[in-house]
């Protein structure tokens, strides 16, 4: 049974990727608040990843990075510390984790990392000018360290529209609002959290063997199609 670090699988999509793994995986998740999930293969670690120093751990075959940020402002209500802010949550956080668990990671016999990125690296859109910044750092770290860990460790990133997570209710905060992001993707639907650690468990898995320092994009054609 592969024990797999979740940073951030309090809530949202991390919580929904801890849900799926403790199925058939230990799980040691690494957040600010405790899940409200028990199970046998669960450890928790209550830790600030982006303040405190990450925990010890003597083992672990997968590393999966959730936290993140949406910080939707015009440039001229952004300062420099939104900007610093963003990328140290999604950057510099994931930087911290991986820089910690290399190592241990690299002991194991297939061992994959996930991060998260946005579509909002590749779609131009008003006010997401730090959180696109913040993004296209995590991007490009997957690709230079998918390179560089080659062929021991994979590294992938997932890039999802609108998911209806706590950290988006602020676009989803009622049912018009709701509509309207719905009608503008091609698909005629945003994600659900479940579909996104769906993708995850899969590029962490064996089936993905092939697959590093790539972005998956899950954008319901956003970003691919013109209709």
């Amino acid at each position: 049974m592969d024990t797999v670090i979740v940073i951030g699988g309090s809530k949202g999509i991390g919580k929904s990727i801890v849900e799926q793994l403790l199925i058939n995986h230990k799980v040691i998740n690494i957040s600010r608040s405790i899940p409200q999930i028990t199970h046998d293969n669960l450890t928790q670690y209550t830790c600030d990843v982006t303040i405190n120093e990450l925990p010890n751990i003597e083992h672990a075959d997968k590393l999966v990075y959730c936290p993140g940020s949406i910080n939707l402002k015009p440039l001229s209500r952004l300062d420099i510390d939104d900007f610093k802010k963003d990328f140290e949550i999604n950057v510099l956080g994931a930087v911290k984790s991986i820089k910690k668990y290399l190592t241990i990671l690299k002991q194991s016999n297939m061992p994959s990392i996930v991060l998260f990125s946005s579509v909002a690296t590749k779609l131009g859109m008003p006010f997401h000018a730090s959180i696109a910044v913040a993004k296209s750092g995590v991007e490009g770290l997957v690709k230079s360290l998918g390179a560089e860990l080659a062929p021991n460790v994979r590294i992938n990133a997932i890039a999802p529209t609108v998911t209806d997570t706590e950290l988006a209710s602020k676009l989803l905060r009622n049912d018009k609002m709701t509509e309207n992001i719905t009608d503008r993707h091609p698909l005629k639907k945003i994600l659900s959290p479940k579909e996104v650690a769906d993708m995850a468990l899969f590029l962490l898995s064996h089936k993905a063997a092939s697959i590093s320092g790539q972005t998956i994009k899950m954008d319901s054609g956003i970003v691919s199609f013109k209709i």
